[in-house]
C-alpha cells in the first residue's frame, strides 16, 4: 500500500487550522467518539488529519463476530464526513459514475477487493467480504469510502474526483463567506 496522502491544498488545510479537537485525549477515544460508538473490529489509523485527529481507518476483513467487513478503510474524521456527506447529498455518486470511466472505477474495485482480501486467511471457511470499495460490486455508492481508499493511499479516481469537489465546495464557501463586493 502506498503512503497515506497529505493533501497541501491551502483550503483543504485551513480546514483543521483553528480546530482544537484533540488536544490530551487518547486516539481510541477519538475513534468512539467520531463513530458514536465502539469500533467493532480492531483498527488501526491509515491517514491523520493535519491537526493531528484520526481521519481514516484501517479495518480487517471480519467483525470480531466473524461478520464479513467489506469496508477497509473507513472515513470517520467528523469535519470530513460532513463536507464529503454534503457533495454526496447534491448529486455527488450520480455525477462520479456520468464523470469517470468505468473501467477504471471497475479496476478500482478490483485491487481495492484485493488489498482486502489478501488479509483473509488461506484457510478461512464462512462468508467472506464481497464486492470493492464499500463492498461495492459496480459503479460508486459510497463516496466516503472512496475518498477513504484515497487519503489512506489507495488508487481510486473517485477519491480522487471526491477531493476535487471538496476544494471546490471549500472554495465556494470561502467566496460566499467574504459575500458581494460593494462600491460605496
Amino acid at each position: 500500500m502506498p503512503d497515506p496522502r497529505h493533501p497541501d491544498d491551502e483550503a483543504f488545510v485551513a480546514l483543521f487550522a483553528d480546530l482544537d479537537r484533540v488536544g490530551d485525549t487518547p486516539v481510541d477515544e477519538l475513534v468512539v467518539a467520531a463513530l458514536g460508538r465502539p469500533p467493532q473490529c480492531a483498527w488501526s489509523v491509515a491517514w491523520w488529519a493535519p491537526d493531528g485527529f484520526p481521519g481514516v481507518l484501517i479495518n480487517p476483513p471480519f467483525f470480531d463476530d466473524g461478520t464479513p467487513m467489506p469496508t477497509r478503510w473507513w472515513l470517520v474524521d467528523p469535519v470530513l464526513h460532513k463536507l464529503v456527506g454534503t457533495i454526496e447529498s447534491n448529486g455527488g455518486v450520480r455525477a462520479a459514475n456520468a464523470d469517470l470511466d468505468a473501467d477504471a472505477v471497475a479496476d478500482a474495485h478490483v485491487r481495492y477487493a484485493a488489498a482486502r482480501d489478501v488479509e483473509i486467511p488461506a484457510d478461512h471457511v464462512g462468508p467472506r467480504p464481497s464486492g470493492g470499495v464499500g463492498g461495492t460490486r459496480t459503479g460508486t455508492k459510497c463516496l466516503h469510502a472512496h475518498y477513504a481508499w484515497w487519503l489512506a493511499g489507495g488508487d481510486d479516481p473517485v477519491g480522487a474526483w471526491t477531493h476535487d469537489r471538496l476544494l471546490e465546495l471549500l472554495d465556494r464557501r470561502s467566496a460566499d463567506a467574504d459575500g458581494p463586493t460593494r462600491n460605496r
